[in-house]
Order: C-alpha cells, then sequence, then structure tokens
C-alpha cells in the first residue's frame, strides 16, 4: 500500500524486452536507501517488485497485464518516473489510500498555467468517471490528488508548486498518457450497494 505523497523521481536506465514482458532497471536514491529483494516500490503509481539491485539503481519485471493497463510500455531510456515506497505502519498517510494498481490509463488535455498553480485537464476511460467527485481524491502516476471538478470523461486538478517540481506532473504535455487510480472506497461502495439493492441481477436488467 502507498500513500501516493512521490519520494523522489527515479530515471529509466535500462529496458530489456522479454517479449511478453519487460525488464525495468532504475536509478534511484532514496527509495533504494532500504529497499530489498521482494520490496515493493511504485512506479508512475504501479506497484513493481525489486528484482534486483546494485548500489545505485534496481530492477523489477512488468508482466503483459501491467503493459496493457498502465502507461509503463511508453517509458524510454532516460526518462524520468515518480517513485514511492510501500507506506509503513509509522509513516504519515499524507496523501490517500493508494494501492498501485492502475485502473486505466488517461491522457493529458490541457494546462492552465496561473500565478501559484496549475489547472490540468486529464481524461478518464469509460466507466470511470463515476468513481470521481469534486474535492475527492484520486492518483495520477502515483501522485496523491484532489479532484476539482468532475466530469463523465475528464477531470481537473490544481498543481501547487510542490507537486509540478517533484512529480513528473510538471512537464507531462497534452497527450501524454497517465496512469490513473480512483479510490478505492469508491469500488467497494459501489459492490455493497449494489449487492444490498439488487442492482446489477437478472431481475433489475430485464
Amino acid at each position: 500500500m502507498f500513500t501516493g505523497i512521490v519520494e523522489e523521481f527515479g530515471t529509466i536506465e535500462a529496458i530489456e524486452d522479454q517479449g511478453d514482458a519487460i525488464r525495468l532497471t532504475i536509478a534511484s536514491d532514496i527509495t533504494l536507501s532500504d529497499a530489498g529483494l521482494g520490496d515493493s516500490i511504485a512506479v508512475n503509481g504501479c506497484c513493481l517488485t525489486v528484482a534486483e539491485r546494485t548500489d545505485s539503481a534496481w530492477t523489477a519485471d512488468v508482466m503483459a497485464e501491467s503493459l496493457a493497463k498502465t502507461s509503463l510500455g511508453d517509458l524510454a531510456v532516460g526518462d524520468r518516473v515518480n517513485l514511492e515506497r510501500a507506506v509503513t505502519a509509522e509513516k504519515r498517510l499524507g496523501g490517500h489510500i493508494v494501492q498501485g494498481h492502475v485502473d486505466g490509463v488517461g491522457e493529458v488535455v490541457s494546462r492552465t498555467p496561473s500565478e501559484h498553480w496549475e489547472v490540468v485537464e486529464i481524461s478518464l476511460p469509460a466507466g470511470m468517471g463515476r468513481y470521481l467527485v469534486d474535492k475527492g481524491s484520486i492518483t495520477v502516476d502515483g501522485t496523491s490528488l484532489t479532484v476539482v471538478e468532475a466530469k463523465d470523461d475528464t477531470f481537473t486538478v490544481s498543481l501547487i508548486p510542490e507537486t509540478l517540481a517533484r512529480t513528473t506532473l510538471g512537464f507531462r504535455a497534452p497527450g501524454d498518457r497517465v496512469n490513473l487510480e480512483v479510490d478505492v472506497i469508491a469500488k467497494h461502495v459501489e459492490k455493497l450497494v449494489r449487492a444490498y439493492t439488487g442492482a446489477g441481477t437478472k431481475e433489475n436488467n430485464a
């Protein structure tokens, strides 16, 4: 589990094509300070497992399912990525509950700069809009953000200078793909309500 508070930039050092998977090698500093084999690190919001490590880089395998459901397949050597280690019991939950399980990929639609912040509009995959509400939480490339305006097919977030400087959202351009994870609590509530009301059963859909 993660909090959506990005700890540092990592840099893609190598990408090994394995046919139905890729192996990423990522240079980092903070996330390597206490990382062991088998530990979880979120890369642009996608939970990956440390398979190998050196003093300056670590390696993770990305399976076909993850490549199909995330933007990790878009990465190239030299790209910067958002990194966060799994949360520990004594760590402050500065963002919100983030699983590192990407729900879908959106695209940056537009950026509107202001004097002290920047409003970014991002597209939503079909069906994901129902999980977003104004002032609710969403994870974009591993960054916990507050939704400004939620629509059926897009949403906006307001990025403060700290977020612009410390995450990849500072340089994402219109057309760039980003990983999205909705608030898991919203998904649990939806399932419970459907079970309670019978929504989605044959009788109600007939």
